[in-house]
């Protein structure tokens, strides 16, 4: 029977208190589901758009953003490379602008880069790491599936790899970054498994370094902090941007000032691998290695070799791979001072030449073409042969679809927190047994405690309540280390015991049962022991039966108890192998980008939300049933 009457729901009055009950429950429904998306959109987020609160990530709508995003996940997060690579001055990934379509243009780049001309470290790959949103992008999570496949486990991919992750979760690559002289080209096991699987992957998710960019965003701007009035005053130019200002193959024929910057920049700065040296300077190397050596057995032991005389060693074409020999090119370039005669021995400036990724595409670009052809066919308006430059910004727009990148960016956290949970220990096993003994101690210990109470009809029952009730008034942080000292006590710590002995006999629920079970006519409990059933039958087949809506409520209070026990689990089970999934969650939270944590939370909410579907009918009996009677 309802509440207000249907003749009554028309009056005025009634109306306006139906309408304003409306109200508040929607703006309560609000107050509730908006957070809620937030939650959602934000646990699709990265660095670039982790400040952006709307309940649509602005990359599905938004074709610029989405770019932006996909530029951020290419350059791993990395600003100061995006710089270099594309030559460009942006404040950050958000106010990059998209580049212009060149389809020509990016085709002939695809057949150069094709072609293998290019060395594999002249390049490095996207999507590999993210030191901002700290979470697993897609080329980071392909290589390690392919080394799961290859390995099996972590241990022996360590011993073939001479690394020494801790597991899989600790699994990373830092991409390499060969422009700065101190990064050094390494050709360890490792390194070449990273090398090897680079091929693999489409020259879309690449990005070649760019040495004019390196010179002139990290060497030039960083000299003359980025104010193009002070460079132009010192070196007598009048240059209106740093895009006009270009990195020669060679030393420059302008001014003193540009002339000692390039060939500080090349002896210094720029890395080993795109620096040659001319023949020319065959004597002066001999004679460098001579002062330095002294002797050529002393020589020939630092370097594996067998020359019988200086003038035998040849001028390398290109740096040494590693150890001594790579030492001793480096401090040639630079220049070395004898220490007996103080005497500088490195080459001539003159003999320097720049051998990096954008000159050789010029080369091969202009073998058979002139620059009015290449106009013409890219669509372009170059004036020299230095205005060409890779046009990886375009190559970069036009990679995969859109789809695709959407899609990564709006699951990879979730496959992060996914693939933590599931390679990281026994965290699902133990919370699934943790929580399953939880809810059947909760359905037999309290239900009979409260059962002996209910029937029996105990002198102190009402003091024994009070009790139960009192336990409540103290948190859960009071009772911890008691606990934690008795458990210690009977050597029970990292166990399944530690976590369900302080728990099982719950005084709320105790308290909450013996109501309910008082509730039970007495007739039925007359009828069954007239038909000779026991105390355990009459418990069972109808105490238990019919009480089905309130030990819903309790399995329910105890599986949500148990499913998010944190810091006790954490006190009482210190051992890895016994840490329960919030344990694990927690420790991927403390590692892990913001992004990550908001799908952490909503996975995490899951397992609750589907455990009160299903128990929600047998809740709302528990509600309605009684009513009706």
């Amino acid at each position: 029977m309802p509440i207000i009457a249907r003749i009554g729901r028309k009056d005025p009055k009634v109306i306006a208190l139906i309408s304003a009950l409306y109200i508040v429950l929607i703006i309560g429904a609000v107050t509730m589901v908006y957070p809620f998306l937030l939650m959602i959109a934000g646990s699709t987020k990265s660095n670039l758009d982790e400040k952006e609160f709307t309940i649509r990530p602005g990359y599905m709508d938004d074709e610029q953003k989405l770019y932006q995003k996909h530029v951020e996940g290419i350059f791993n997060e990395r600003l100061d490379i995006m710089r270099a690579t594309y030559d460009i001055n942006v404040g950050s990934f958000g106010k990059l602008e998209m580049a212009e379509s060149q389809e020509a243009y990016v085709s002939d780049w695809r057949t150069f880069v094709e072609s293998g001309v290019l060395p594999e470290y002249s390049y490095t790959l996207g999507y590999l790491y993210t030191p901002l949103s700290r979470t697993n992008p897609k080329t980071l999570r392909d290589f390690k599936k392919q080394m799961i496949r290859k390995y099996g486990t972590i241990t022996e991919m360590n011993i073939a790899m001479d690394t020494e992750f801790v597991n899989w979760n600790a699994f990373e690559v830092r991409p390499e970054y060969y422009l700065p002289r101190r990064n050094q080209y390494l050709n360890s096991p490792w390194y070449r498994e990273i090398q090897a699987f680079k091929k693999t992957q489409p020259i879309d998710l690449r990005y070649h370094f760019n040495a004019e960019g390196f010179y002139k965003h990290n060497f030039l701007q960083a000299m003359y902090t980025k104010n193009l009035k002070n460079y132009n005053e010192q070196h007598g130019t009048a240059y209106s941007s740093w895009e006009e200002i270009h990195l020669t193959r060679r030393l420059p024929k302008g001014s003193t000032k540009e002339q000692e910057d390039w060939e500080n920049f090349v002896r210094s700065m720029l890395n080993l691998l795109w620096v040659r040296v001319e023949p020319e300077a065959t004597p002066a190397y001999r004679e460098y290695l001579l002062r330095k050596y002294r002797d050529i057995d002393v020589l020939n032991r630092n370097y594996r070799t067998s020359y019988r005389r200086f003038d035998e060693i040849p001028l390398m074409d290109e740096p040494p791979g590693g150890g001594v020999p790579l030492s001793d090119w480096d401090r040639f370039l630079s220049g070395w001072t004898d220490p007996e005669t103080g005497r500088q021995h490195r080459p001539e400036a003159e003999h320097l030449r720049v051998h990096s990724v954008e000159f050789m595409f010029r080369d091969a670009m202009l073998a058979e073409h002139s620059l009015d052809e290449r106009n013409a066919a890219w669509g372009t308006h170059y004036t020299n042969f230095l205005e060409i430059r890779p046009p990886q910004r375009a190559l970069h727009r036009q990679t995969g679809t859109r789809k695709a990148i959407r899609d990564e960016f709006t699951t990879r956290n979730y496959k992060t927190v996914i693939d933590y949970m599931i390679l990281h220990g026994r965290g699902i096993f133990n919370t699934g047994i943790y929580c399953l003994l939880a809810v059947l101690t909760a359905l037999i210990v309290n239900p009979m405690a409260a059962y002996a109470l209910s029937r029996y009809r105990l002198p102190n029952t009402y003091k024994l309540l009070l009790f139960m009730l009192l336990t409540m008034a103290f948190p859960p942080m009071v009772t911890q280390i008691p606990v934690f000292l008795m458990l210690r006590d009977f050597d029970l710590l990292n166990t399944f015991a530690a976590l369900i002995l302080p728990g099982m006999a719950h005084g709320y629920s105790i308290f909450l049962l013996k109501g309910f079970f008082d509730s039970l006519p007495d007739e039925l409990y007359e009828s069954a022991q007239m038909d000779g059933a026991g105390e355990w039958t009459m418990f069972w087949t109808i105490t238990m039966s019919l009480s089905k809506p309130i030990l819903a409520v309790i399995a329910l209070s105890a599986f949500t108890a148990a499913y998010s026990n944190f810091m006790f689990a954490l006190l009482i089970c210190q051992s890895e192998k016994m840490w329960t999934l919030m344990v694990w969650l927690f420790q991927l939270q403390q590692r892990s980008g913001q992004g990550v944590m908001y799908a952490s939370l909503i996975i995490a909410a899951i397992p609750t939300f589907i455990i009160f579907v299903f128990c929600q009918n047998i809740i709302m009996r528990g509600i309605v049933v009684p009513v009706e009677k």
